[in-house]
């Protein structure tokens, strides 16, 4: 089936992307034309569609359910997706030659050789009528690898022009090259604690940062948080879910701070852990992407301790880029090119992940 797929110089994809913080569903329709074996790549309609809070809720619960719910959601949610997909493509009269979803990760862990992410494909792909690639990490993990990042492979091909590529999103991830080949690793959890600690304030997300902003820095908790052991790893590295609950929410349980302070003290968290990443090199750009960027004093915070020129692109270019990038996954996956780099993941090869399913 796979070399029966066409190849084509111009691809109209719609990526969908589920983050570990549940801000919601966004799709992005992108275009990308192949010209001299370079892609060039535009974002049209795009929207994050909020979840209901029962979807919230049993998103959430998920990783504790049982295996008969756990199927049954993985097939309701694709279904779910299908519409969202459907009436996208109604709304805004999109010509589109297929889907490119992320799912929602439920279940992340490596080292025991196993991901999950919700979705059925071929749920998808029938409420939507429109061919869908999806489970994207699963082929890299079963190669040895993180089955995360992903996104560098995008980085690398379509976003070249920077110097390091951060995404500030449920967790806060770099790229770049070095010595001649893209790596990427996770720095640190970003929005999912920071959403967390939003959360004791009655708000889904701290807008601007004014929560943190109205905080004071917790010494004793900074110091353990930047002491806690994954820091100390070499890449290929990844966090999941499971080790925010493991490692993080207990330190904030422990020291009982108020939320202004927990916000604080994170926010100068992440900053320290993303400016020991960074070459002392003058002349270099960063660009910046995910809801983070968004976050004014976060933002404030990593340009103090670093020593590059910060780039906060457009809107669309913030909340969409991982959007995009799955889109550009899909078309590689579609072609049947590497869509993860074993220089990133750490697996054996690289892998052109996704398993593809038409209406």
């Amino acid at each position: 089936m796979m070399s029966n797929l066409p190849n084509m110089k111009k691809y109209r994809i719609i990526g969908i992307m589920s983050g570990t913080s549940l801000d919601g569903v966004d799709l992005a329709h992108c275009t990308f034309e192949e010209n001299d074996n370079s892609f060039s790549f535009s974002i049209g309609a795009c929207e994050t569609i909020s979840y209901p809070e029962t979807w919230t809720k049993r998103l959430q619960q998920l990783p504790s359910a049982s295996a008969m719910e756990y199927a049954e959601t993985h097939s309701e949610y694709g279904r779910y997706l299908g519409r969202l997909t459907h009436d996208f493509v109604l709304r805004n009269n999109l010509e589109t030659d297929f889907v490119a979803s992320h799912g929602h990760t439920i279940f992340h862990n490596p080292a025991r050789r196993f991901t999950s992410q919700i979705g059925e494909g071929a749920a998808i792909a029938a409420g939507c009528d429109l061919p869908v690639i999806c489970d994207f990490r699963t082929g890299d993990v079963a190669a040895g690898g993180q089955g995360a990042p992903l996104v560098p492979i995008g980085d690398e091909l379509l976003f070249s022009q920077y110097d390091y590529c951060l995404n500030l999103g449920g967790f806060a991830n770099i790229s770049m090259q070095k010595a001649g080949k893209r790596i990427a690793y996770d720095i640190s959890p970003a929005n999912i604690i920071l959403n967390y600690i939003a959360a004791q304030k009655g708000k889904s997300f701290d807008k601007n940062g004014e929560i943190a902003a109205a905080g004071f820095l917790h010494n004793e908790l900074f110091e353990t948080l930047n002491n806690l052991g994954y820091y100390l790893m070499d890449p290929p590295k990844s966090l999941g879910r499971e080790w925010v609950e493991k490692e993080i929410l207990p330190l904030l349980t422990y020291y009982n701070v108020s939320p202004e302070d927990a916000a604080r003290t994170f926010c100068e968290h992440i900053a320290l852990q993303i400016s020991g990443c960074i070459e002392n090199a003058p002349g270099k750009q960063m660009l910046i992407t995910g809801g983070g960027a968004l976050n004014t004093f976060l933002v404030r915070r990593i340009a103090a301790n670093t020593p590059v020129e910060l780039i906060i692109p457009d809107e669309e270019t913030i909340n969409y880029k991982e959007a995009l990038v799955f889109a550009f996954l899909g078309l590689l996956r579609w072609r049947c090119s590497p869509n993860s780099l074993a220089s990133v993941t750490g697996a054996v090869k690289n892998v052109s992940g996704g398993a593809i399913y038409l209406p």
